[in-house]
């Protein structure tokens, strides 16, 4: 049993109903009266059968079977609460886990998601808790019924007749040997459920992510056929666990009617041949009893594959819980702490080990010092913001701000303090309003509209259909490029940081709206520690300091006209970029 079945998940599992531990007891005594009418039930049949229906006692026939109705009415009305609350708890365990499970994975660094499917994470999130949520409406507190219902009607069986209970007791180790074969053979078929269930998600939400890609480049007919491959690993998986029921099910369909068939030739011939052997009401409530026990016996087997499958699905999201891809946050300074005077020390950094990305990084970026980085793609250009914003841990140095490690600082200051303005702009599905605000209540919309103003682009959005209250649909379809980026600008400008960042802002604009643009770089800078990462040389060439990176390393810092007559890397890269745009001029 152990090595089928994790206890110590198990026990984890079930520490999440302590708040609601009324819940917890009122179902299992329910469990309990639920067994007690459904044995008392079949008692009275054995009385009427025994006392009336033999003795032709009209009157007390009809007493019984009003005891009867009033015990079923009990049953059923205890069956209700039993079920209602057996859901109930499930769905608030579930409730509690999905956020606990969200919470964690909006924690994680980012280089948990560079190894990990998308697709997976919902698979967990949702799909994966709705199955943990049938432990408690179908598994767990069922079997506990089954399993007391059992117990109960084996002691009645015993105490009324031993003799035809060895009957009894003689079938039911073979539907029990089944029945354990059948749990071991369903708990593997359903881990290759779940697992091709993930793959099935993952798949298709990466396929509809990409769905410009695959039709532009004409990959449907290719992507169906992949598709096809694994709904078809999906669809043996499930076959297994069909064809396990299919043979499971008859057997214990066929053990409840020989052991019916045993007890009524059994007792029926000493009926015959020992006038004071068992009643006939006696034989009546033993062919009942027996289907209570066999029975339950069988719907264990199914409630168990219920069990295991929660079980599974609990396991991986435990997995994902006791992953340690947290960022560690255990700074202290607040926001008010940060001025915008940032600092590199000795920082090396790299995505895959001993495969170094920055090496040795010093820099120093001054209070209110407007800072452009420029290089090759591949440079570590965007590694450095992601740095500065914790997105991922360093391997080596220090990043400071005002002079402390930036692990010091709480991590919501530390990023409320800084704000990115990236060439890639996600927007959700909802209004401009709040995409501009991410749902901070704490900002109206006349803020919203005041700062528009002031940088410049209220009259662009008030021009778009709704204006600020316009839906920009999933991913923010509705809108061109321009427009997000007009929108990513805006963001940034409300949140009043203390340090920009601007990463390839304006490298997918047309020239209509980089001049729109740049009247708004310059409010948005105004004040504030600056970071530009462009390619465009009207961006970066007004910067106090350009730093020029190569394979991580610093090779030069300076002003634009500073680095022009070096005659280094940044000319070469200059001269290349200039040559490209006179080529340009003379094509068109």
């Amino acid at each position: 049993m152990k090595k089928n079945f994790n206890l110590k998940l198990f026990n984890r599992l079930i520490g999440f109903t302590k708040p609601y531990k009324f819940n917890f007891i009122f179902v299992s005594f329910s469990a309990i009266i639920i067994s007690f009418f459904s044995i008392l039930n079949q008692y009275f049949l054995k009385i009427a059968v025994d006392e009336y229906i033999t003795s032709k006692d009209y009157e007390g026939l009809l007493t019984v079977i009003v005891l009867m109705l009033a015990v079923l009415c009990f049953q059923v009305i205890f069956q209700f609460l039993f079920i209602y609350f057996t859901n109930l708890l499930g769905q608030k365990v579930v409730f509690d886990l999905r956020t606990k499970l969200f919470n964690t994975i909006i924690k994680f660094k980012m280089s948990y998601y560079d190894k990990s499917s998308v697709g997976r994470l919902v698979t967990r999130t949702v799909s994966d808790m709705e199955t943990i949520a049938s432990i408690f409406s179908q598994g767990l507190f069922m079997i506990f019924a089954d399993l007391i219902l059992m117990f109960s009607v084996l002691v009645v069986m015993i105490v009324l007749s031993f003799e035809l209970s060895l009957i009894i007791l003689i079938i039911l180790p073979f539907v029990m040997l089944a029945t354990r074969f059948f749990q071991r053979a369903m708990k593997v078929a359903f881990n290759e459920v779940r697992n091709e269930v993930a793959n099935l998600n993952s798949f298709v939400q990466e396929r509809l992510s990409g769905i410009k890609e695959i039709q532009i480049f004409n990959r449907q007919k290719i992507e169906t056929e992949n598709f096809k491959k694994i709904n078809e690993r999906h669809k043996k998986a499930w076959l297994k666990t069909v064809w396990y029921n299919s043979i499971f099910f008859p057997i214990a369909e066929i053990s409840i009617s020989i052991s019916v068939g045993l007890i009524v030739w059994y007792a029926g011939s000493n009926i015959i041949q020992l006038e004071n052997f068992v009643s006939l009401g006696t034989i009546f409530l033993f062919i009942q009893l027996s289907q209570m026990l066999f029975r339950p016996l069988r719907q264990i087997a199914d409630k168990f594959n219920t069990l295991q499958m929660g079980m599974v699905a609990a396991k991986r999201v435990f997995e994902i819980l006791d992953s340690d891809y947290n960022i560690i946050d255990k700074g202290t300074l607040k926001k008010q702490e940060i001025n915008g005077d940032i600092k590199f020390e000795n920082v090396y950094f790299s995505y895959v080990k001993n495969n170094n990305v920055l090496n040795n990084i010093n820099l120093r970026i001054k209070k209110g010092e407007k800072i452009a980085i420029v290089g090759a793609t591949g440079s570590g250009k965007s590694t450095i913001i992601k740095l500065i914003l914790r997105l991922y841990d360093l391997d080596n140095g220090e990043i400071k701000i005002n002079n402390k490690n930036i692990k010091n600082y709480k991590l919501s200051d530390l990023r409320s303090s800084i704000s990115l303005v990236n060439q890639d702009i996600f927007l959700f599905a909802d209004s401009i309003f709040k995409n501009i605000t991410l749902f901070n209540e704490k900002i109206s919309k006349k803020e919203v509209e005041k700062a528009a103003k002031n940088i410049g682009v209220f009259e662009f959005i008030k021009k778009l259909p709704d204006g600020f209250d316009y839906n920009v649909k999933e991913r923010g379809v509705m809108l061109s490029e321009g427009q997000r980026q007009i929108i990513s600008f805006l963001r940034a400008y409300v949140s009043k940081p203390k340090i920009l960042i601007l990463d390839e802002a304006t490298s997918s604009i047309d020239s209509k709206t980089e001049e729109l643009m740049r009247f708004a770089t310059n409010k948005l800078i105004e004040d504030k520690t600056a970071i530009i990462i462009a390619h465009r040389l009207s961006t970066i060439i007004s910067a106090d300091r350009i730093v020029v990176l190569k394979g991580g390393k610093i090779m030069e810092i300076g002003s634009h006209s500073e680095l022009i007559t070096q005659n280094g890397y940044y000319k070469k890269l200059y001269e290349v970029q200039f040559e490209k745009k006179e080529l340009f001029t003379e094509i068109f």
